[in-house]
């Protein structure tokens, strides 16, 4: 397999689709207006979107963003809800990110939701956000009328595909709205297209689901968000003939920033995926070259070309293809496309970069999609950064790093006490961090220090060239019980590699004797132990923990090791609860 030095050396030839600026450096916009009218200018009826309606493809243009942004923005004026609070929710669709670009652009304040959320939850973010109107996608139709006596400040409910809701009075179908705003400006209200926009003002409250079961409403600004679009958009190199399939859903910032307001502004092309059992086959459809993912995805890509490998006994073959084929890359032959086309094949032929966020990533399995021929670019954000800290550049790769911060975003560690590497609380300050949490001044008090740094609550160190490397996160820490403080992530790490560990969590849980210790709680693959029972799988799974204490000092031996019957619970980014994990 290919050492860290062998991808430095290699990336930038690897890479040459992503480094070739001198014709196309992406814009720098000034706000999220200037993004849509200055995109739908330079690229005009270029497909943003394309997706999949009633069983037809679609496209959405560059110049229909534009054209139906200030429709509806002026339809929310004429209806008196123009800068008002608007909610959205539901699957990926351009009506949902034209209600986005609508709300933030009229003076609004746009309120993303998750569309897994219960209805009781649902109700009670948009009563404490007291949004004036919510618009949604089909899957949602009726379930939101009927409970419009619990949402008193909702004045208008907006359908996106109307089922028979039209006709109550506050029911105003979201087509019905751009026709109301074209007509508007044609008799010309200009409420809209002239309001000036505030940068500092809140344009957006975003509930963060989190892993501690824990909601914050995160409030975001324009400054904030075009910060972030503009960094991501320098960082990670993409120009008008990337193109990618969006898997992730928009309510969450990592995706809305970086995988829609920042590839709206480089000219990008993306197919919105109808279907998670779909998304292999609209890779091989769409053919992308380039994907925006959080780990779970990767890892279950990883896990599917193995599995075919291993079904078709080639496994020892192919390892001996790659290393061949990485001795090749050192001396500056790439044959990778040749060697492994047929995994490439899978996903669509062309796709040459994932850029990859949200939690640790294993270091094999980036090494794995190298030697096949897709450089995957590891980064790190969080909502109240907007959510983009650092990403690895394609010139500039180091593994087990989320590396260096981008353009106006400063980062530095609060070196603790009893940490002798260097290690400590990562902390942020710049253009992207957020304003505060929404109507909660003692959480946004506690989450910044005396002079200004927001506290991330991630641990980790920064080598001396810059690079960021996240070792856990604070409110995770073990504490055993001679003291020794424990962040579980990094163990996980070393399980991760094993096939047999489909999923696995490390706790603190108190052994027979009471003492905390550290415990392994996996989920086995299964597939891989026909016909066992759980303590013969168990065995073996003490077999690999075995293996791994051996690769790690005495005080962070995993102790203890429990198996479970189903896959960790998950919120919609695809990150375990780990507060619903039980010793």
């Amino acid at each position: 397999m290919p050492g860290i030095g062998h991808i430095r050396v290699t990336v930038e030839r690897d890479m040459k689709f992503l480094n070739t600026l001198s014709a196309d450096p992406p814009k720098q916009i000034t706000d999220l207006r200037h993004l849509v009218y200055s995109s739908a200018e330079k690229f005009k009826d270029k497909p943003l979107y394309l997706y999949i309606e009633d069983g037809v493809e679609k496209k959405f243009t560059y110049t229909d963003l534009a054209r139906d942004m200030d429709y509806l923005g002026t339809a929310f004026y004429a209806l008196g809800i123009g800068g008002a609070r608007v909610a959205v929710i539901g699957e990926t669709h351009p009506k949902w990110i034209t209600t986005y670009y609508a709300t933030v652009n009229g003076g609004g304040v746009i309120v993303p939701l998750d569309r897994e959320l219960k209805i009781e939850s649902i109700i009670g973010f948009c009563c404490e956000a007291e949004v004036s109107a919510i618009c949604y996608t089909g899957t949602f139709n009726k379930t939101l009328v009927g409970v419009r006596d619990k949402l008193p400040t909702v004045k208008y409910f907006i359908p996106i595909h109307p089922d028979g809701e039209e006709k109550l009075d506050c029911v105003r179908p979201y087509d019905e709205l751009l026709e109301l705003g074209r007509k508007e400006i044609e008799s010309g209200n200009k409420a809209f297209l002239s309001h000036k926009i505030d940068m500092n003002a809140m344009c957006a409250i975003i509930f963060t689901s989190g892993t501690t079961g824990a909601s914050k409403g995160v409030m975001l600004s324009q400054h904030n968000l075009t910060a972030s679009v503009n960094a991501a958009s320098r960082a990670t190199k993409f120009d008008s003939k990337s193109t990618f399939v969006s898997v992730l859903p928009p309510h969450h910032t990592y995706e809305m920033t970086c995988g829609h307001l920042a590839m709206a502004n480089i000219g990008g092309t993306v197919f919105i995926n109808d279907s998670l059992k779909h998304t292999l086959r609209n890779f091989q459809k769409y053919a992308p070259n380039s994907l925006i993912l959080v780990p779970l995805f990767l890892e279950t890509m990883h896990k599917k070309i193995w599995d075919e490998i291993r079904k078709k006994n080639l496994t020892a073959k192919v390892r001996a293809a790659m290393r061949f084929s990485d001795m090749l890359l050192r001396i500056g032959i790439d044959r990778r496309r040749e060697f492994f086309k047929s995994i490439l094949d899978a996903f669509g032929g062309n796709l040459q970069c994932i850029i990859c966020g949200g939690a640790p990533i294993s270091s094999h399995i980036i090494r794995d999609f190298y030697s096949f021929g897709i450089m995957v670019l590891e980064g790190y954000g969080i909502t109240e950064c907007s959510p983009l800290v650092s990403v690895n550049r394609a010139d500039g790769v180091r593994l087990r790093s989320v590396g260096k911060p981008v353009d106006n975003c400063y980062v530095k560690i609060a070196k603790s006490q009893d940490s002798d590497d260097g290690t400590g609380e990562i902390l942020v300050k710049g253009d992207n961090v957020m304003l505060g949490y929404y109507k909660n001044e003692k959480a946004t008090a506690a989450a910044f220090t005396e002079d200004g740094w927001f506290r991330t609550g991630d641990v980790g160190y920064m080598d001396k060239d810059g690079y960021i490397y996240i070792t856990g996160r604070l409110k995770n820490v073990i504490i055993l019980s001679n003291g020794k403080n424990i962040y579980p992530e990094e163990i996980e790490e070393y399980l991760k590699p094993y096939p047999e560990i489909k999923e696995c969590v490390v706790i603190g849980a108190p052994n027979d004797q009471g003492e905390v210790v550290i415990t392994a709680v996996v989920y086995p693959d299964r597939d891989l132990f026909p016909g066992q029972t759980d303590d013969e799988i168990l065995l073996a799974i003490k077999k690999i923990v075995n293996s791994v204490n051996k690769q790690l000092p005495s005080f962070k031996h995993i102790v203890n090791v429990r198996l479970r019957s189903e896959e960790f619970e998950k919120n919609t980014s695809r990150k375990i609860l780990r507060f619903k994990v039980k010793g």
